[in-house]
């Protein structure tokens, strides 16, 4: 065969292999701030991954799997391309068909099924055909908690002369993004962590009430109550070494 047909072949395979969609291996994971993985167990962090130029959805799902190994992530001093995760650590995997390098941008909302807590983060790369992003893959950090007001309830109706010594007993549940534990001198220590609600009555500022943590996950304060009326506490939990911070709302009424 001579080069000049040689030559041809070669442009052709090349052409061919350029021209159609080579599936692309994209790995995504969502981490709590100073925490570990968004999973399974908190109900996933839901990824989208965009072609940032035409908006086109190339995939979307659910990081599934277990949120990781604790010593790994939390204990053991990070070195460079140390695996913080092993095959059951949560994950969004799928392939991706491209023609060419395609730059995208990849977002992760975690934790799905807390909307109240969710937040939403993302970044953006560049996929080559055939090249995949496996290992550890993508890392998306998820700061804040997950904090719920469970007492009082929302608009719950209080009667006064019902109140032991005049005081209305707040109480909420706070966990990391991942659903990690957190409690007096834990991993995730609670004596670190400022918790406070902002008290409106009838929409003028009142009392701010301390909250402690008293078991695993739950801090409780009294609220002193002396006049009925339209209440709004908004409590917010804030970190002072990590800097995560959570915040939830509610109303109830004294009559």
């Amino acid at each position: 065969m001579n080069p000049e047909r040689i030559c041809t072949l070669l442009i052709a395979l090349f052409l061919s292999l350029y021209t159609f969609a080579q599936p692309t291996k994209v790995i995504v994971r969502a981490k709590a701030k100073d925490a570990k993985f968004i999973g399974t167990g908190i109900g996933g962090a839901y990824i989208v991954i965009r072609n940032d130029l035409t908006g086109e959805i190339l995939a979307k799902g659910l990081t599934t799997g277990a949120s990781g190994n604790t010593d790994l992530i939390m204990k053991t001093p990070y070195t460079r391309n140390l695996p913080l995760t092993d095959e059951k650590t949560a994950k969004f995997e799928t392939l991706i068909d491209i023609k060419e390098p395609t730059f995208v941008t990849i977002e992760a909302i975690a934790p799905v099924n807390r909307k109240s807590a969710a937040v939403t983060a993302s970044t953006q790369l560049w996929l080559i055909p055939g090249k995949a992003i496996d290992g550890e893959g993508v890392v998306l950090e998820i700061p804040g908690f997950i904090l719920d007001i469970l007492e009082p309830q929302t608009h719950q109706v209080i009667q006064i002369a019902s109140l032991k010594n005049n005081q209305v007993k707040i109480k909420i549940n706070l966990v990391m993004m991942c659903g990690c534990v957190i409690n007096k001198g834990g991993i995730w220590n609670a004596d670190n962590i400022d918790v406070k609600a902002l008290v409106k009555k009838d929409g003028t500022p009142q009392n701010e009430v301390v909250l402690k943590s008293i078991q695993d996950n739950i801090f409780e304060g009294l609220l002193p109550v002396s006049d009925k009326g339209n209440y709004e506490i908004q409590v917010y939990a804030y970190d002072k070494v990590t800097k995560n911070t959570g915040v939830d709302k509610i109303n109830f009424v004294i009559q």
